[in-house]
């Protein structure tokens, strides 16, 4: 369905808008987006819980989790990094972190959908000097009991993407933000599979678009190669002709949406806020609850009311 628009109810809108910012109700919003005619979905996207067992953490995800399931999602999207500095832990000190994680992840009632983040790859650099995993995504994949680390899945007539955005390169950054070769051909057949107009939603952990750096640093600051995904254009092309109605991103910690041809994009901000210190730039503890319906997009981001007990020397 296509929500007509006139200059009334343009101005009216825009009006409530005007309204809504003028209250501080800056985390909610909506638009328009051509959405299914099989219903509306309610999701729940989290990204960033560096599950761990210290300063209270557990009780933060318990605390996380109860507010996850007050909002009676149809389905939640977890947008990585699910336990914290899994890339340079061995396995058995990356164990404790994934029970810790895992408690969280069994208490929400909905269907979870994980993305992998850097943090969720174990033992892919040991600090300790030990030698790398043979393949740093097996606990991810034994403890979310996935296939694979990119997949898609459907639901009341959208059409979601998950995908895989680390690439582990052993250079001064560690790993980059890459959508490797594979990836990319399997996104050419699995959109293809899916007609022009289907609603689409695309998950990853490491953003393809991001106005952050230049935000926080300065217009000409440029990204980190392994804070944004470096071949993005590769995934733009594919979906540029697509009714990709959202990208749903994680890895900054702050919440930041931009449009970019038609497809809004997303970054969730944070379980942990600032790893477990408080918000960061401005973005506290939260997720976001999000409702798609057949002509707009209803956008929440919620902070469920957590603080920290990090010690600030740590």
């Amino acid at each position: 369905m296509t929500r007509l628009i006139t200059r009334r109810n343009f101005i009216c809108q825009s009006a409530a808008w005007l309204a809504m910012l003028a209250g501080g109700r800056t985390d909610r919003i909506a638009w328009s987006a051509r959405g299914s005619d099989k219903g509306a979905v309610r999701i729940i996207f989290y990204t960033d819980v560096h599950a761990r067992q210290e300063w209270d953490t557990p009780a933060a995800l318990d605390k996380a989790a109860t507010a996850i399931n007050a909002e009676n999602a149809d389905l939640v999207i977890a947008g990585g990094d699910l336990i914290t500095d899994g890339f340079q832990s061995t396995g058995a000190l990356a164990a404790p972190r994934w029970d810790a994680y895992m408690m969280m992840h069994r208490r929400i009632r909905a269907d979870i959908y994980p993305a992998i983040g850097n943090h969720d790859l174990v033992a892919a650099n040991p600090a300790d000097g030990s030698l790398p995993a043979k393949d740093p995504r097996a606990v991810f994949l034994a403890r979310t009991g996935l296939e694979k680390t990119h997949y898609s899945f459907d639901a009341v007539g959208y059409h979601f993407v998950v995908l895989d955005s680390i690439q582990i390169t052993g250079d001064q950054y560690k790993y980059h933000g890459n959508i490797n070769r594979e990836q990319i051909e399997w996104l050419k057949r699995d959109m293809a599979n899916v007609s022009m107009n289907t609603p689409t939603v695309i998950i990853t952990h490491i953003p393809l678009l991001t106005a952050f750096y230049s935000a926080s640093q300065g217009a000409t600051s440029p990204a980190p190669i392994n804070r944004v995904v470096a071949n993005n254009i590769d995934v733009l092309n594919i979906i540029k002709d697509r009714n990709v109605i959202l990208v749903l991103q994680g890895h900054l910690h702050v919440k930041e949406m931009i449009r970019w041809q038609g497809t809004t994009f997303i970054v969730g901000g944070a379980i942990c806020g600032k790893w477990w210190r408080g918000s960061w730039f401005g973005t506290p503890e939260g997720f976001n609850s999000i409702t798609l319906t057949g002509d707009h997009v209803e956008w929440e981001y919620i902070d469920y009311g957590w603080q920290a007990r990090r010690p600030k020397h740590k």
